[in-house]
């Protein structure tokens, strides 16, 4: 996630770091020159794009942990934040693609909402309609977005079935799957369960509710690690450590997925199903993700004095010649660059340019 075109991060009020271009009271009077010149309209946008997607971080943190609390909370302030838009940028889409699926997630099994027009329309369903264009906007990962889809689909019917709402059961099969000989397998199956009017059959225990938590854990697992330069998380967390306070950098922190968990929604969850989980025998079904979730590398660890490659600084040459001086984040979001971030960018300029090679 990176933000948006034409206003820099320092360009919004004042910065503890510095402007990018060298130093002194000639560069102080250009940076508030900028920020005066400034649309506020386009201020506002960048500054909303920021907050969105620090609401994301936090939502998918505490989906992970299953803090009820603390997630609908948040949920809120995305959803804010989300309506506010006249229009998804491009590169905001898994944003808000992955708030929607979280929000809807969280409330699958109250088949009272309704987050569509259509009536019919379970939150888990439009749940899936979300993933579905997540899967669209990565090419990657698509055994994790394969064993996701069919979870979210098998969990339709289930709660469905677990509220004895059998026509509806079949009704939703309809909706759910296509002609295609691939989809032809679970199709039948699930045909053939809701005929026998019974909930706990031994393929929706195995495939439950909790098992389709964990796989969404994996997948935030993975968003989060991609999405590390998140601006307003650095900037906190430079100002929680300059205050001599203890700094929670929650953003480097692998999300573990407790099968104990006995936090809001996962109680909620088993307290509706009225049985334990039961993981073991699907892991293979599914084909194990554990080579998708491993070897993960700490941030902090991998920014440690870490020299700056030739390639790098093509790449930061580049960017300035195409976005201008001072706009480190749009430059960090189209460049390819080994866990840096805008400040980082913003330095290594300044020592370009001291050297003459800027």
């Amino acid at each position: 996630m990176a933000a948006a075109a034409g206003v820099a991060p320092g360009a919004v009020g004042s910065s503890s770091s510095g402007s990018g271009g060298g130093g002194g009271s000639s560069s102080s009077s250009s940076s508030s020159s900028s920020v005066s010149s400034a649309p506020p309209a386009a201020v506002e946008a960048v500054a909303a794009e920021w907050m969105l997607e620090f609401a994301c971080s936090c939502l998918c943190r505490h989906f992970a942990e299953q803090s009820g609390a603390e997630f609908w909370r948040w949920r809120d302030v995305a959803r804010a934040l989300i309506n506010g838009l006249s229009q998804i940028p491009p590169h905001q889409k898994k944003t808000v693609y992955l708030c929607q699926l979280l929000i809807r997630t969280a409330q699958g099994k109250s088949l009272g909402l309704h987050f569509e027009n259509d009536q019919r329309f379970s939150p888990l369903e439009s749940a899936l309609s979300f993933w579905t264009l997540l899967e669209k906007e990565e090419i990657k990962l698509e055994k994790l977005h394969e064993d996701i889809r069919r979870l979210i689909q098998i969990q339709i019917v289930a709660v469905y079935m677990e509220n004895r709402y059998f026509k509806e059961a079949a009704e939703v099969l309809e909706r759910l799957f296509t002609d295609s000989e691939s989809d032809k397998p679970l199709r039948v199956k699930l045909a053939t369960i809701i005929k026998t009017k019974d909930p706990y059959v031994p393929l929706l225990q195995n495939f439950s509710y909790s098992l389709l938590i964990s796989k969404i854990k994996s997948y935030i697992e993975l968003f989060m690690k991609e999405n590390e330069t998140n601006f307003l998380i650095q900037e906190a967390t430079k100002q929680v450590a300059s205050k001599g306070l203890e700094a929670t950098a929650w953003q480097n922190r692998p999300l573990e997925v407790n099968e104990n968990d006995k936090s809001d929604l996962e109680t909620k969850q088993r307290r509706h199903l009225g049985q334990k989980p039961k993981e073991s025998r699907v892991l293979q079904s599914l084909n194990n993700m554990k080579n998708v979730e491993k070897n993960g590398v700490s941030l902090a660890c991998s920014r440690k004095r870490q020299r700056w490659t030739c390639q790098e600084d093509l790449e930061l040459k580049s960017g300035v010649r195409e976005f201008g001086v001072g706009n480190w984040a749009k430059i960090l979001a189209h460049g390819n660059f080994n866990n840096r971030t805008s400040v980082m960018l913003k330095d290594r300029w300044r020592t370009l340019s001291k050297i003459g090679q800027g």
